[in-house]
């Protein structure tokens, strides 16, 4: 077990510092550090998510019996994933620190900040990150042990597909990128949003009806009839995990729909003299 999460904490920090001495370093693009911390934070994410929905694939097309087969995949990218969850935690709140001094809100004198200034931007981090930071810490605390302990070995088809919800994570990185960049009037800001919707939508969202009429046809049993066929605990873990899926589908979609709305023309010098 050590040995893939040896290697996750060895591959994530060092992916994201190789990237940020690259992009600072490369003279066509004179980058500054806050620049290359945040893109690289995005670049090790989007890495990390084709990883996890490529181990998905391979696991979840490989388990015909979706209770009893086994593939070595999910339990040795689930122990490497790990270090990845607690590097990102301190990667977003690099981030957070970067655009906080961007903003102007650092000292005057370039020097050492104040422990008190320290303070107040990990709290604006904990206040604007909060469901992500939850997120990553349920995701160490509570489903890896889930998953190393309590399935014992079963259901790796499930874990598999779960994998996969990773596949709008480079969208939602790009879609990050562009909009610090004022390119949100591109064609690939746009493309790039219909993309992250439709695979937000598919692999996030809908990903829980389908693992239940998944084990319905497994189980012969109707895809309503499930919630009642199954433990009341797995029921109540299936809506924790899509709660705050639903909820950053809602963001994902009121900004879909401020992008493809069409703006209103300006007002003419006639109608602004009146």
């Amino acid at each position: 077990m050590l040995t893939p999460m040896v290697a996750g904490g060895v591959v994530f920090p060092g992916l994201f510092l190789l990237s940020k001495n690259t992009l600072q370093r490369l003279p066509q693009l004179h980058w500054e550090e806050a620049d290359a911390v945040i893109v690289s934070a995005r670049l090790v994410s989007s890495v990390q998510a084709i990883m996890a929905s490529t181990a998905g694939y391979i696991v979840s097309t490989s388990c015909k019996h979706i209770i009893d087969d086994q593939h070595w995949l999910s339990s040795a990218y689930t122990q490497f994933a790990v270090p990845y969850f607690i590097y990102d935690i301190y990667a977003m709140f690099l981030c957070h620190w970067h655009k906080h001094q961007v903003k102007g809100h650092g000292g005057d004198d370039g020097g050492a900040r104040a422990p008190s200034s320290t303070w107040a931007v990990a709290r604006g981090y904990l206040h604007k990150e909060f469901l992500m930071v939850l997120h990553h810490a349920v995701m160490v605390l509570v489903c890896f042990p889930l998953s190393v302990v309590w399935r014992q070995g079963k259901g790796d088809f499930f874990l598999g597909c779960m994998l996969m919800a990773e596949v709008s994570t480079p969208f939602v990185c790009l879609g990050k990128i562009l909009i610090q960049y004022k390119q949100q009037h591109t064609l690939l800001h746009k493309v790039n949003g219909a993309l992250m919707l439709l695979s937000f939508l598919c692999c996030r969202v809908l990903l829980f009806p389908y693992l239940y009429w998944a084990y319905g046809r497994h189980a012969g049993l109707p895809l309503l009839a499930v919630p009642l066929a199954i433990p009341a605990h797995v029921n109540l873990g299936a809506a924790l995990l899509l709660a705050p899926q639903l909820y950053w589908f809602f963001l994902i979609c009121r900004g879909a729909c401020r992008l493809f709305r069409p703006r209103s023309p300006p007002p003419s010098p006639c109608q602004t003299q009146d």
